[in-house]
């Protein structure tokens, strides 16, 4: 299309990676390419890589059958926001540091006339702030919490929830088989849509929120009645952000590397043993981790983020940054970065899922 002003585009994926990735990077290279005619800039790992000067131009062959791939074809990093860089002294202690002004330098040493930049709500916040530095950037919203509020669906989501909810699916078989209860720890952070969505597939007899704040009052009655009802098994289902009504979210580690340092995970471990000390029912945890975030993406997840990928490139030629994708209904619009970081997405309580699964039983621990 003649007449754009694009011709050399960046692309960045930061924060976790999750399926769906490559496939935008596809988009946005194949569509810069071949539609304006630019020249593509891969920046490798994320924002250490732009903090460091690490890039290279993306050919037409290197995002070629790359689709069906999980990862990204970049790389990225989690601990690498510019305003909060980690560098390691000398003696090996951690300083803080804002590195945003060598983040510009690069941008304009590159001679980039814009960026894609592919992330969660930490990138779209680090975008956010980049583009009141002046950069043209374009968000488009990846993360497997789904916890964005500006767009219906984040691309990654799908393919974690089909994951988690195979692996209840097996669960299930050996949980009936050996009468056990079966405790799944999904990820999500701060938003329960993983473990909601999973457990509402997968058929969960509990299922315990960051949204809803448990009683295990109410988590042993529902495992206890459901044995005396000569039901020998049950799963329950646990967001990694979940808690006591009574405490607090269990923090695996803090890693001040990191912009949130607080590393979630243990709730299931502890919920698990908690079960099994005052029912006296034998219990299982499996705590699924990151396999919710490798692997292939679903069709759903390839297409979305291919119409994402096509999307933020046109809204990138047309000069409209600031702005990130997002899925409105069955259509690809843009929403501003500012709006789209104003709030998280969290579970409402009186959603079609939550209200689905207490018609049949299931227990949110309340």
């Amino acid at each position: 299309m003649s007449g754009s002003k694009l011709k050399r585009i960046g692309i960045i994926t930061g924060g976790g990676d999750c399926p769906g990735l490559n496939a935008v990077i596809r988009a946005v290279a194949k569509s810069a390419m071949g539609e304006y005619g630019a020249t593509v800039i891969g920046i490798q790992d994320g924002f250490e890589g732009f903090v460091e000067g690490r890039m290279h131009e993306i050919s037409n062959k290197e995002v070629s059958g790359i689709l069906s791939q999980g990862g990204t074809i970049l790389g990225t990093s989690n601990k690498g926001d510019p305003f909060h860089y980690p560098e390691e002294g000398l003696d090996g202690e951690i300083k803080i540091v804002d590195e945003s002004a060598r983040v510009m330098r690069n941008y304009r040493r590159w001679g980039l006339d814009a960026l894609i930049a592919i992330g969660g709500d930490g990138t779209m916040h680090i975008s956010n702030k980049l583009a009141n530095l002046g950069m043209n950037i374009v968000g488009v919203p990846k993360t497997i919490d789904n916890d964005l509020e500006a767009t219906d669906l984040t691309f990654g989501y799908d393919s974690a929830l089909y994951v988690a909810t195979e692996a209840i699916d097996r669960l299930h078989t050996t949980g009936s088989s050996h009468h056990r209860v079966m405790v799944i720890e999904v990820m999500g952070r701060y938003a329960g849509w993983i473990a909601l969505g999973a457990g509402l597939a997968g058929g969960a007899d509990i299922i315990l929120l960051p949204e809803i704040p448990f009683t295990w009052e109410s988590i042993y009655l529902k495992v206890k009645e459901r044995s005396l009802h000569g039901k020998r098994f049950s799963i329950v289902c646990v967001a990694e952000g979940a808690k006591p009504a009574d405490g607090d979210i269990v923090i695996k580690e803090m890693d001040v590397k990191r912009t949130d340092a607080r590393r979630l995970g243990g709730i299931g471990e502890l919920i698990g043993n908690c079960i099994a000390q005052d029912t006296g029912l034998e219990t299982r945890v499996t705590v699924l981790g990151h396999v919710q975030r490798g692997g292939t993406p679903t069709p759903f997840d390839r297409n979305l983020s291919t119409k994402f990928g096509f999307k933020a490139c046109q809204l990138a030629a047309e000069g409209k940054f600031g702005h990130m994708v997002a899925l409105k209904g069955n259509r690809i619009e843009a929403v501003t970065i500012k709006q789209a970081v104003a709030k998280q997405k969290l579970v409402p309580l009186d959603c079609d899922e939550v209200l689905a699964a207490k018609a049949v039983g299931t227990s949110f621990g309340e």
